[in-house]
């Protein structure tokens, strides 16, 4: 299969028959890998490293304009056309219409599924990033605090809330796991490991919380899918 996209004048595909994966090991990063895993699906990993800006390379800015990862590319879209995709909730329920996995088909457990996963990015990974921002990199420094401490406030009641939701529950959406899931682990996961952050949000007071995440944690496919973006 010849892929004409720009992209691959920079990145070659060594399977060029694959689906596509521009990734690093950020909480979007690995949302995608995660999810790949999890559906079996075959594809080729680009690690775009964002300290050297390949991001802002013109070849990936082809793929996507907002220079940020994850993207992909997938030769065996819809109607057999190649497709390309950045945002990784976009790329997430792609995938999982794709793969018919890790998304209901009913369609109100369908749109309640993608709530939560419009919950993760337009609140969670916002928030807990700036936690991670004055906490962890250079806001670290700044003397006034009041900056730092309401995004900690504003990340301990998002807990709060899906320490709620979790209650009774295996999975955000109960006994199936889904993509909610898999937006939701690597934001958790570098909140408290990463960031450093753990203590500053009362981690140990979201019971529910800690148990799905090690649940979550303790799955094969997103101990692969984790990895996949540190090599």
């Amino acid at each position: 299969m010849n892929l004409q996209h720009p992209i691959f004048k920079r990145w070659p595909a060594q399977r060029p028959d694959r689906l596509q994966l521009f990734p690093l090991p950020t909480p979007n990063g690995v949302k995608v890998s995660i999810m790949l895993e999890e559906t079996g699906l075959a594809y080729e990993a680009h690690r775009i490293d964002i300290m050297a800006n390949e991001n802002q390379d013109p070849a990936f800015l082809a793929l996507n304009p907002n220079g940020k990862i994850p993207a992909i590319f997938d030769p065996n879209g819809p109607g057999e056309r190649p497709v390309a995709l950045f945002e990784s909730g976009a790329i997430l329920l792609y995938l999982a219409d794709k793969t018919g996995q890790l998304l209901s088909a009913d369609p109100a457990i369908r749109y309640e599924t993608i709530q939560w996963l419009m919950w993760q990015m337009g609140g969670v990974g916002p928030m807990f990033g700036q936690v991670g921002f004055f906490n962890k990199f250079a806001g670290k420094a700044y003397e006034d605090k009041r900056p730092r401490d309401r995004y900690v406030a504003e990340s301990a009641r998002l807990l709060g809330v899906l320490d709620k939701r979790l209650a009774g529950r295996d999975w955000v959406m109960g006994g199936d796991y889904s993509i909610a899931d898999i937006s939701l682990l690597g934001w958790v996961r570098n909140l408290i490991g990463f960031y450093e952050a753990g203590e500053l949000v009362g981690f140990d007071r979201f019971a529910h919380v800690q148990r799905w995440f090690d649940r979550g944690l303790a799955r094969p496919a997103v101990q692969r899918g984790l990895e996949v973006t540190a090599a």
